[in-house]
């Protein structure tokens, strides 16, 4: 009996070496889950019969530590959750390894070859939410974009002088005709640039005259009047005024210009918000992830257009779940069904942008416990040993 019970101590303390050599083999393994091995004693009716492997968990409680590695697409989940792939044959993906770039495709894949899967946009560029699908980056240009919108904030110094318009008449090339002034970079339809500059001349206490010209030309496109309250709040234009002005071999061009917010205080012009829309053409220039998921591409006209939104996965009892590898999970009926939802929303964490999750192996625990396993293992073979010299013995005797 007594050989039985040290031979099932070298077998279990067999595995336990085996799943301690893995911890240490895959300490720097991104998004690696270090595992124990659980025994369970072994009893036949009341005589005790040795040892068994209850199971080998896997240590998801603990999250490894977060480092930055300047690559766009490497993510980490700061928080619970796993990001969700699909394989080449459909199979679903469970992981914590971040490790992603684009195929030959521009679908945004894993470092196994696995898809990573979210939420897709229409023709638009609006996110479709509810069903998950792979995540592609569009490779085309982003077209050329109009200016037709901008905000421009501005405080307008009180202590001005008023110009008297009817003696001194604008022009903007006599600064005594203008007390202030702001160019603005516009786009046409067909991207090329073009500039819209604002020449502000106080006419009054609290009243402002506000004439703008476009591409350097002396006549004004438009005419209007500010007037602020005493408090120094503006009073109007309530909406926003139109600037119209033609683009050779392009649309016209129509901005409509919003002064909401501006003042008028005690202190020098300064400009808080120049807002156009607008922008010339660009080509893909790379990709960038939001802690939100948002998945964005970046062009070299500085634009960014959203591509789609990745979404997270966790499960009621994650070590239910079935190890493809020591990073890669599928679904179990003990796992439960995922529970899918964006990063940062319920108990899923958020993402780290151009971080990875490192393993949760602490080194110096698994030195340790692999001092303690050999201990065991001689321990069991030692017991092998005097069994064998006893029996020896008694062989000796009769």
């Amino acid at each position: 009996m007594s050989f039985n019970i040290a031979l099932s101590g070298l077998d279990a303390t067999n595995t336990e070496l085996n799943t301690i050599s893995h911890n240490i083999a895959n300490a720097s393994t991104y998004g690696f889950k270090g595992a124990r091995t659980e025994f369970a004693a072994v009893y036949n009716g009341m005589q005790p019969g040795g040892v068994e492997v209850a199971a080998i968990s896997q240590n998801f409680d603990t999250n490894g530590s977060v480092t930055s590695t300047g690559r766009a697409m490497d993510l980490a989940i700061n928080g619970g959750g796993f990001f969700v792939t699909k394989d080449s044959a459909g199979q679903t993906l469970y992981t914590r390894s971040g490790v992603f770039n684009t195929d030959k495709d521009n679908y945004v894949m894993s470092n196994t070859g696995a898809k990573l899967q979210g939420y897709s946009v229409d023709g638009n560029n609006n996110l479709l939410t509810g069903v998950t699908g792979d995540i592609r980056i569009s490779t085309s240009s982003l077209a050329a974009q109009a200016t037709n919108k901008m905000e421009f904030v501005a405080n307008f110094d009180a202590t001005n002088e008023a110009i008297d318009t009817s003696a001194i008449a604008f022009d903007s090339e006599n600064t005594n005709s203008f007390h202030s002034s702001y160019t603005t970079k516009v786009f046409d339809s067909q991207g090329k640039p073009h500039t819209v500059t604002q020449y502000f001349t106080k006419t009054s206490d609290n009243s402002w005259e506000v004439n703008t010209l476009a591409d350097g030309n002396k006549a004004p496109i438009s005419s209007i009047t500010m007037t602020f309250n005493p408090d120094g709040s503006l009073v109007s234009p309530v909406n926003s005024y139109n600037v119209s002005f033609p683009a050779a071999g392009a649309n016209p061009i129509s901005i409509d210009i919003d002064l909401s917010g501006s003042t008028q205080f005690g202190t020098e012009f300064s400009v808080s918000t120049n807002n156009p829309n607008g922008y010339t053409s660009g080509e893909l220039a790379g990709v960038r992830v939001e802690d939100n998921g948002m998945v964005y591409a970046t062009y070299t006209n500085g634009q960014s257009q959203l591509q789609g939104q990745l979404v997270l996965a966790d499960f009621a009892n994650p070590q239910g779940l079935s190890k493809l590898s020591g990073t890669a999970w599928t679904q179990s009926f003990s796992s439960g069904a995922p529970v899918i939802g964006v990063p940062g929303a319920g108990t899923l964490g958020g993402l780290a942008s151009g971080s990875l999750e490192q393993s949760n192996v602490d080194l110096t625990s698994e030195l340790v416990n692999l001092m303690t396993a050999q201990r065991n293992y001689q321990a069991n073979a030692k017991t092998i040993s005097t069994n064998d010299k006893l029996t020896q013995a008694l062989f000796n005797a009769v």
